[in-house]
């Protein structure tokens, strides 16, 4: 029987997390972290990725390196940093992303740019990077940040969407070029997460709760409900998966409006 213990064991590897100094990505670093391995908290405000990879120095192991992830030199100075202080990669995580809540007639290209800059040409040189130090080493896992928003969405939120849905095909199109090389894509899409960046919706309680009441659970999920995914798909664990976009989401994407709450069998 497999040691299925030892799936979940990142001891020794190196991770790393663009995006980490808030939210999901700080969370995600604390995961991965508290199942092993040496992480590499990146962020544009390098003051940020230091106070989490402080926190994790408490009891785990991990560095701060700044970078911006909507600008290629800043990532390939990454990558390179990373190949040279440790000599391989064996997960990496990008979570950074904008939204710019407008109406597609009320964008500005200017806006337009910026989103897609971010979101989606983030991503891509994000997996261009890493996915090149993977390649040479012959393994490792590549995991993207798509959302609830590539498949259902609402008014404003459509070039956002577009962005996240770009997102999940890339992941299936590289994970179709890396597999042969033994290198896993996959993305993660959460719902409604509880976070400093949507901590002002709080202020709507009406909202709030319109929000919650899609979920099956009839809440927000946490950071550390995403990043537990995040280990799943950095793990051996998830080593037969690849190509795929895990929905973190608490059911919202999985039925058809809010859940009505009846019970029991109607009448024909």
């Amino acid at each position: 029987m497999p040691d299925y213990r030892a799936l979940f064991d990142l001891s020794g590897r190196i991770a790393l997390v663009v995006g980490a100094a808030s939210g999901i990505g700080r969370a995600s670093a604390e995961a991965l972290a508290g199942l092993g391995a040496h992480v590499v908290c990146a962020d544009r405000s390098l003051e940020g990725a230091e106070a989490t990879a402080g926190a994790i120095r408490v009891a785990g192991s991990a560095e701060a390196i700044a970078c911006d992830a909507a600008d290629a030199g800043s990532v390939r100075a990454l990558a390179a940093a990373i190949s040279e202080r440790h000599g391989r990669l064996d997960a990496a995580l990008t979570t950074p992303g904008l939204n710019i809540r407008k109406r597609v007639l009320d964008y500005s290209e200017e806006e337009f740019e910026r989103v897609v800059r971010l979101n989606l040409k983030g991503t891509f040189l994000f997996f261009r990077a890493f996915g090149g130090l993977m390649r040479t080493q012959g393994s490792g896992s590549l995991i993207a940040c798509s959302s609830i928003r590539a498949s259902t969405i609402e008014p404003g939120l459509a070039v956002y969407g577009m962005t996240k849905a770009g997102i999940a095909t890339l992941v299936k199109g590289f994970a179709a070029e890396m597999g042969p090389v033994g290198v896993r894509v996959n993305a993660i899409a959460p719902g409604i997460i509880e976070t400093a960046l949507t901590t002002p919706i709080k202020e709507h309680p009406e909202i709030w709760r319109t929000y919650a009441a899609h979920t099956v659970f009839n809440r927000w999920g946490a950071a550390s409900e995403v990043a537990a995914a995040v280990a799943f798909l950095a793990a051996d664990a998830s080593s037969y998966i690849s190509g795929a976009t895990l929905m973190v989401d608490g059911g919202w994407t999985a039925v058809d409006g809010p859940p009505t709450g009846l019970t029991g069998t109607r009448p024909n």
